[in-house]
């Protein structure tokens, strides 16, 4: 089937010039295939759009008001393809952004505003959750995700590395007692984050490799760090966090980092991911770049 744009676009020149042969030359065809393009049209739509003769062409009622409505829709065309194409080099547009709830809250939302007047012509779309979301399905730009990443066609960049903590209040550890192996935690009240991978099945892993298994109970669980910090800053239970949810607590004395007997999980690193697009559009190359250097982390 012959491609309705060109054959529109055959009629445009044919109309103009008055010869399909100069239709045809000036969109690089032969005169056959432009004559082709243009009986394709008129088939399509069951009016004659041009009287032909050996000499010349003249457009019919038809083919006038046919012209017209091609005009501006090829017009439209071009304008919305030169748009899309300029946003491939133009650092304009709206841009999606998908990060977890607590490090998006912390770090890239006093991100934006810099951003923001260094790039004025996008605006950014940011999405706080700590479900995992499908980036090309919800048409997601680019997302934050921390931890080990699963096998997918999706792109990916390194942006830092990420520490877990064992901590509790200081209250907590003086009417509990301090525990100092990790089969002491069975005896306290363990606040577990339900979406981490190291603390699936009331049971907290421990090793880098996550491969020593310490079975846990507590009377609160929940999916997202910060409600498990403001529990554990006012004494309910011991908490195995991310560093930068608790590191700002630990600074102020507010918590304390429990010295173990056997390291913390290697929780993964903190990775941008974004479609497998050849070359992605220049807001989303601008906000990788400007997350690199200003994170450094």
């Amino acid at each position: 089937m012959l491609d309705r744009f060109t054959g529109m676009r055959v009629f445009t020149q044919a109309a103009t010039h008055g010869s399909l042969s100069a239709a045809g030359r000036a969109l690089g065809m032969s005169p056959a295939m432009a004559t082709k393009h243009v009986d394709a049209l008129e088939a399509r739509l069951g009016v004659k759009l041009l009287h032909r003769t050996t000499r010349r062409l003249t457009l019919t009622d038809a083919g006038r008001d046919y012209l017209e409505a091609c005009q501006r829709i090829l017009q439209e065309l071009d304008e919305a393809e030169s748009e899309v194409a300029a946003q491939r080099i133009e650092v304009v547009g709206r841009l999606r952004m998908n990060v977890p709830l607590s490090f998006g809250t912390r770090f890239i939302a006093p991100l934006l505003p810099a951003f923001s007047r260094r790039y004025p012509q996008v605006e950014v779309e940011l999405g706080l959750s700590d479900a995992q979301h499908d980036l090309m399905q919800e048409g997601w730009d680019l997302a934050l995700r921390i931890g080990h990443l699963a096998d997918s066609s999706l792109k990916a960049r390194r942006l830092g590395d990420c520490t877990l903590r064992v901590c509790a209040a200081l209250d907590y550890l003086e009417r509990h007692g301090t525990p100092r192996g990790v089969n002491e935690l069975a005896g306290h009240n363990c606040l577990s984050y339900t979406l981490s991978p190291s603390q699936k099945d009331r049971t907290w892993r421990f090793g880098r490799k996550g491969d020593i298994q310490v079975p846990v109970h507590g009377n609160l669980r929940a999916n997202n760090g910060d409600a498990l910090l403001a529990a554990a800053l006012r004494g309910q239970g011991v908490i195995y966090q991310p560093s930068f949810i608790v590191d700002d607590a630990l600074a102020r004395g507010e918590l304390v980092a429990l010295e173990l007997d056997q390291p913390t999980l290697d929780p993964g690193g903190i990775h941008v991911l974004l479609p497998p697009d050849r070359r992605p559009p220049a807001k989303v190359r601008a906000m990788i770049d400007y997350l690199v250097e200003a994170l450094l982390l």
